[in-house]
């Protein structure tokens, strides 16, 4: 006589719980991660020298156009650092935002075939852009150290910068999510994102300070607030609090350069912004995810 078996224990075939089989399904997380690492770079000459290359190039463009010819280097001391460190912002959140878009599309062969919770895609892109964001984070460390900036960080440094990062990937994660699940039916999403990718680094206060926001609108400071709501602005100028604050803050009083007013509380709403992100980029890709298989 055969023993009944209690079908309460097995999971029905393809049923997904959402963001949760991340969790459960972590070694291929971990699989998605070291296979986008390791190929990142292949037969390529430079190899991960490249981190360094091109945000270097980039800098460099930037530095020569806004600090030089534009001459914001007078108004804005230590320019470069200043420049350097919303750069490194702008390249994490970009890096990520995009390759998260497109990460469904990229591994159609697996979707395809065999059943694996999608938003791990999205997710591995996420640390992978944070595992190539590393190299130009260490090299602005580097530099800042030879100014001074170690005799000057507080414990509210390290968070600042702890924040920044989480702030950059849970709205890349989340915008991700929205366009990566639209991108598998209407690939004009990809264009879309190149679209805002482009307008990201003008929109947030890299190149110049968010005071001559301020400035510029005076007579409707309600402009202000929302453009200090932007949480890629927040993420920015928590990484000049932390990095170049502290080798230009004898300088910063007299220029009227500094944070902007209640950057705690900013750093709370961007936050909450970010995980709102992410729960209408979860509620979008659950209710698309069915069809994506045969959209592909």
């Amino acid at each position: 006589m055969t023993t009944p078996i209690d079908r309460a224990q097995f999971d029905v075939p393809g049923t997904s719980r959402g963001l949760l089989d991340v969790v459960r399904w972590r070694y291929l997380l971990t699989l998605l991660v070291r296979t986008g690492v390791t190929t990142r770079y292949r037969n390529s000459v430079l190899g991960w020298t490249w981190s360094y290359v091109r945000p270097g190039a980039q800098f460099l463009v930037f530095w020569l156009v806004m600090g030089v010819f534009l001459q914001l280097e007078r108004g804005i001391p230590n320019y470069a650092i200043y420049l350097f460190s919303g750069i490194v912002c702008i390249n994490l959140f970009n890096e990520a935002f995009k390759n998260a878009t497109t990460s469904i599309v990229g591994n159609a062969a697996l979707v395809r075939k065999v059943y694996l919770p999608r938003q791990l895609f999205a997710v591995s892109s996420v640390v992978v852009a944070f595992v190539h964001f590393l190299p130009q984070l260490a090299l602005l460390l580097v530099v800042c150290v030879f100014l001074g900036w170690i005799v000057n960080i507080t414990i509210w440094t390290v968070l600042a910068v702890l924040a920044g990062v989480v702030i950059l990937m849970l709205v890349a994660f989340g915008a991700g999510l929205f366009f990566g699940a639209i991108n598998v039916r209407f690939r004009d999403a990809e264009n879309i994102v190149e679209l805002l990718l482009m307008l990201v680094t003008w929109a947030s206060p890299v190149l110049y300070s968010w005071t001559m926001v301020q400035t510029a609108f005076a007579g409707a400071p309600w402009v202000t607030k929302v453009y200090l709501l932007n949480p890629i602005t927040q993420a920015v100028e928590l990484f000049h609090y932390a990095f170049w604050r502290p080798v230009t803050s004898v300088q910063i009083a007299e220029l009227g350069l500094n944070p902007p007013p209640d950057l705690l509380l900013g750093t709370c709403w961007a936050l909450l912004i970010s995980l709102a992100m992410i729960v209408i980029g979860q509620s979008v890709f659950r209710r698309l995810e069915g069809k994506f298989a045969q959209d592909l």
